[in-house]
């Protein structure tokens, strides 16, 4: 019995025990990016991690066995695939237990009052064929870890429906109906469960009655946040909770303390749910009753629009962009403290790699800070390992794209 058998057994076992294992401004603004906590394991082999959370993460009932091929994601295990010939990228690219899932194009659809309508169109990862297909009927979506499944939103937000779409076979397995209209999905850490954003409008929604100018021409800007609360889902049952939040603080005067898009996100051990806020304190905690609880120790320091958040130990966190001029630098930050520890290359850090390795936008030195590509930094070097190629220098050229990451 070779090591590959020894591992698929020991594997098996663990399953049926069903053990649990673990860019740019004005895209933050007019449409705030959820954020993308990727769990990679540390002190493995990538063989072993890539197997390890393919079995941890529940999809759908299923069994790995019973579910067939092993996903492209699993089988391409170099430590990194790199494609920085390719934007967008068309083939998959990874480091470590982390893969670019997924990733999205935003264009503004007119409407005919004049507002407009920020539309994404998605690329998948085929995981029959390691490639990025295009995947234009949904409107919203989130990749689990393991990347076997994706929750899924129909076009025409918000929707009355969430779909768990098989990434192997491209067709949705099951739909999870709710009665409080979704505008956006997120998995918990350990892939068992979701929790979707309600709103009661399109939180893309930009409305020509409350202009912004372009420098040229006035033109639709953020809608008034619809916001109306949050489900927590869990994935095997489908079974949904609803929890209504509101908007505004007391004393406020009703000015709204989020973006018209702010979608919840999990805390790191998926016990807590949390959104950011325009204004102190910034972030703030939820329990799944959607009682308001104080943020968990390492996650006080955190921004909630810098997308890496903590590492997977939990020791160390991402933080903000701490260059200066056309140099750019972010830094990283000790989670109980929020002093700085050590500064990496790059313009905003997206995912963690492991505790050492991060994946950020980044430029070249000297450029245009739109024409940013993803690298991988590490943190006590200077050096970069260019993942993808460059985004057009224009802010609202057509070919931008903003990545999804999950463990693989």
């Amino acid at each position: 019995m070779n090591v590959e058998d020894l591992m698929r057994d020991a594997l098996r076992e663990q399953a049926e025990r069903d053990a649990p294992v673990p860019g740019d401004l004005a895209d933050r603004v007019l449409s705030v990016r959820r954020r993308r906590r990727v769990r990679a394991i540390a002190g493995t082999s990538l063989a072993a991690v890539a197997a390890v959370v393919a079995v941890a993460v529940p999809v759908i009932g299923a069994d790995s066995e019973a579910r067939g091929p092993r996903p492209a994601s699993e089988l391409r295990d170099g430590d990194v695939v790199a494609h920085p010939d390719q934007s967008p990228p068309r083939d998959l690219i990874a480091a470590g237990g982390t893969a670019l899932a997924a990733f999205s194009t935003n264009s503004r659809v007119k409407q005919p009052d004049g507002d407009a309508l920020i539309t994404r169109t998605y690329q998948l990862l085929d995981q029959k064929t390691g490639r990025y297909r295009k995947a234009e009927r949904w409107s919203f979506l989130d990749v689990a870890p393991g990347m076997r499944t994706a929750a899924v939103l129909e076009r025409g937000l918000p929707t009355q429906r969430i779909g768990l779409l098989d990434l192997l076979t491209g067709k949705v397995e099951r739909w999870i109906p709710v009665e409080h209209g979704v505008g956006g999905v997120e998995f918990s850490p350990d892939g068992r469960k979701l929790v979707a954003t309600t709103y009661e409008n399109d939180p893309d929604l930009l409305d020509m009655d409350q202009p912004i100018h372009n420098g040229k021409e006035e033109e639709p800007g953020p809608a008034e946040p619809s916001r109306t609360g949050f489900y927590v889902v869990d994935v095997a049952s489908g079974e949904a909770h609803w929890n209504k939040v509101a908007m505004t603080s007391p004393g406020d005067r009703g000015i709204a303390d989020i973006n018209t898009r702010q979608d919840f996100g999990f805390s790191q051990d998926g016990s807590l749910v949390y959104t950011g806020l325009t204004r102190a304190p910034n972030q703030q905690y939820y329990d799944f009753d959607g009682r308001k609880r104080s943020a968990p120790a390492r996650e006080k320091h955190l921004l909630w629009y810098v997308e890496a958040r903590l590492s997977p130990s939990g020791k160390l966190a991402a933080g903000d962009f701490a260059g200066s001029g056309r140099k750019t630098a972010s830094e990283v930050i000790d989670p109980l403290t929020g002093k700085r520890v050590a500064k990496v290359p790059g313009q905003q850090l997206l995912a963690w790699v492991d505790d050492k390795r991060l994946i950020a936008w980044d430029i070249a030195p000297g450029t245009s800070e739109y024409r940013n590509r993803l690298v991988l930094v590490t943190i006590g070097s200077e050096k970069t390992v260019p993942l993808s190629g460059f985004l057009s220098p224009k802010a609202d050229a057509d070919g931008r794209w903003t990545p999804v990451f999950a463990a693989r």
